[in-house]
């Protein structure tokens, strides 16, 4: 079977049963701990946000390749696909939903015998994926996890991947309305979990898509201090 996508209809986009997802030249893990990883964003996620992860992982493979960077394309692509467990609902627990993804991933990466310093790595990743200037400054995987993520969510660093690669992508795992649905599920974590959006942009969501949302606001926090001065 062979599947044709994107303007000039390439024939290198594959997802065909038990063979690599390929685009554009660029071949996706499929070692049996990816598969898993997969499988479990499957199981946590909506299309819209599946699609999301897995066009994140793409996007930071794509940026990898071009700057020619040294990473572990694996490690990459585990914590692509599972750094936004925290905003689905067995995963969320009481932390920043950054957080809550982190330690969700690392619990199942543990389950799988994953390398400690790899697992480390890939909670980095996932805790600070939305962290400009922190993440992009850590180790290689990590600064891409945050580079895909962002090309996908705000369009940062597009300029890096070729109009065919970003076509291609996305008539393979398509937005399907990416932008409500993914607004709309920051803004339930700020109306769940206030004080986890206390100095971040998930509180310019709240406050715009939760009526009456009360999320304190960080100057008056800091004025409050238990000191004189």
């Amino acid at each position: 079977m062979e599947l044709s996508f994107g303007r000039n209809e390439p024939a290198a986009i594959e997802e065909h049963v038990g063979t690599p997802v390929t685009i554009g030249g660029h071949v996706a893990p499929d070692s049996e701990l990816a598969g898993k990883a997969k499988t479990l964003a499957e199981q946590a996620h909506s299309k819209v946000l599946l699609n999301h992860v897995h066009r994140t992982w793409w996007f930071a493979e794509f940026i990898g390749k071009k700057r020619e960077m040294n990473y572990d394309s694996e490690l990459v692509y585990i914590a692509s696909l599972l750094h936004d467990l925290g905003l689905s609902e067995e995963y969320a627990a009481d932390k920043r939903f950054e957080v809550d993804g982190a330690d969700a991933a690392s619990r199942f990466l543990h389950t799988h015998g994953y390398p400690k310093v790899k697992t480390g790595i890939v909670w980095d990743a996932i805790a600070l994926h939305s962290t400009a200037d922190i993440a992009d400054r850590r180790q290689p995987e990590v600064a891409l996890v945050h580079f895909g993520a962002h090309v996908d969510v705000m369009g940062l660093r597009m300029d890096e991947i070729s109009p065919q690669l970003i076509d291609d992508t996305i008539a393979l795992y398509p937005r399907l309305g990416f932008k409500k649905a993914f607004t709309e599920a920051l803004a339930e974590v700020a109306r769940k979990k206030p004080h986890t959006a206390i100095g971040t942009g998930l509180a310019d969501i709240g406050r715009r898509l939760v009526p009456g949302l009360d999320i304190p606001n960080v100057c008056d926090i800091l004025l409050r201090a238990p000191f004189e001065s």
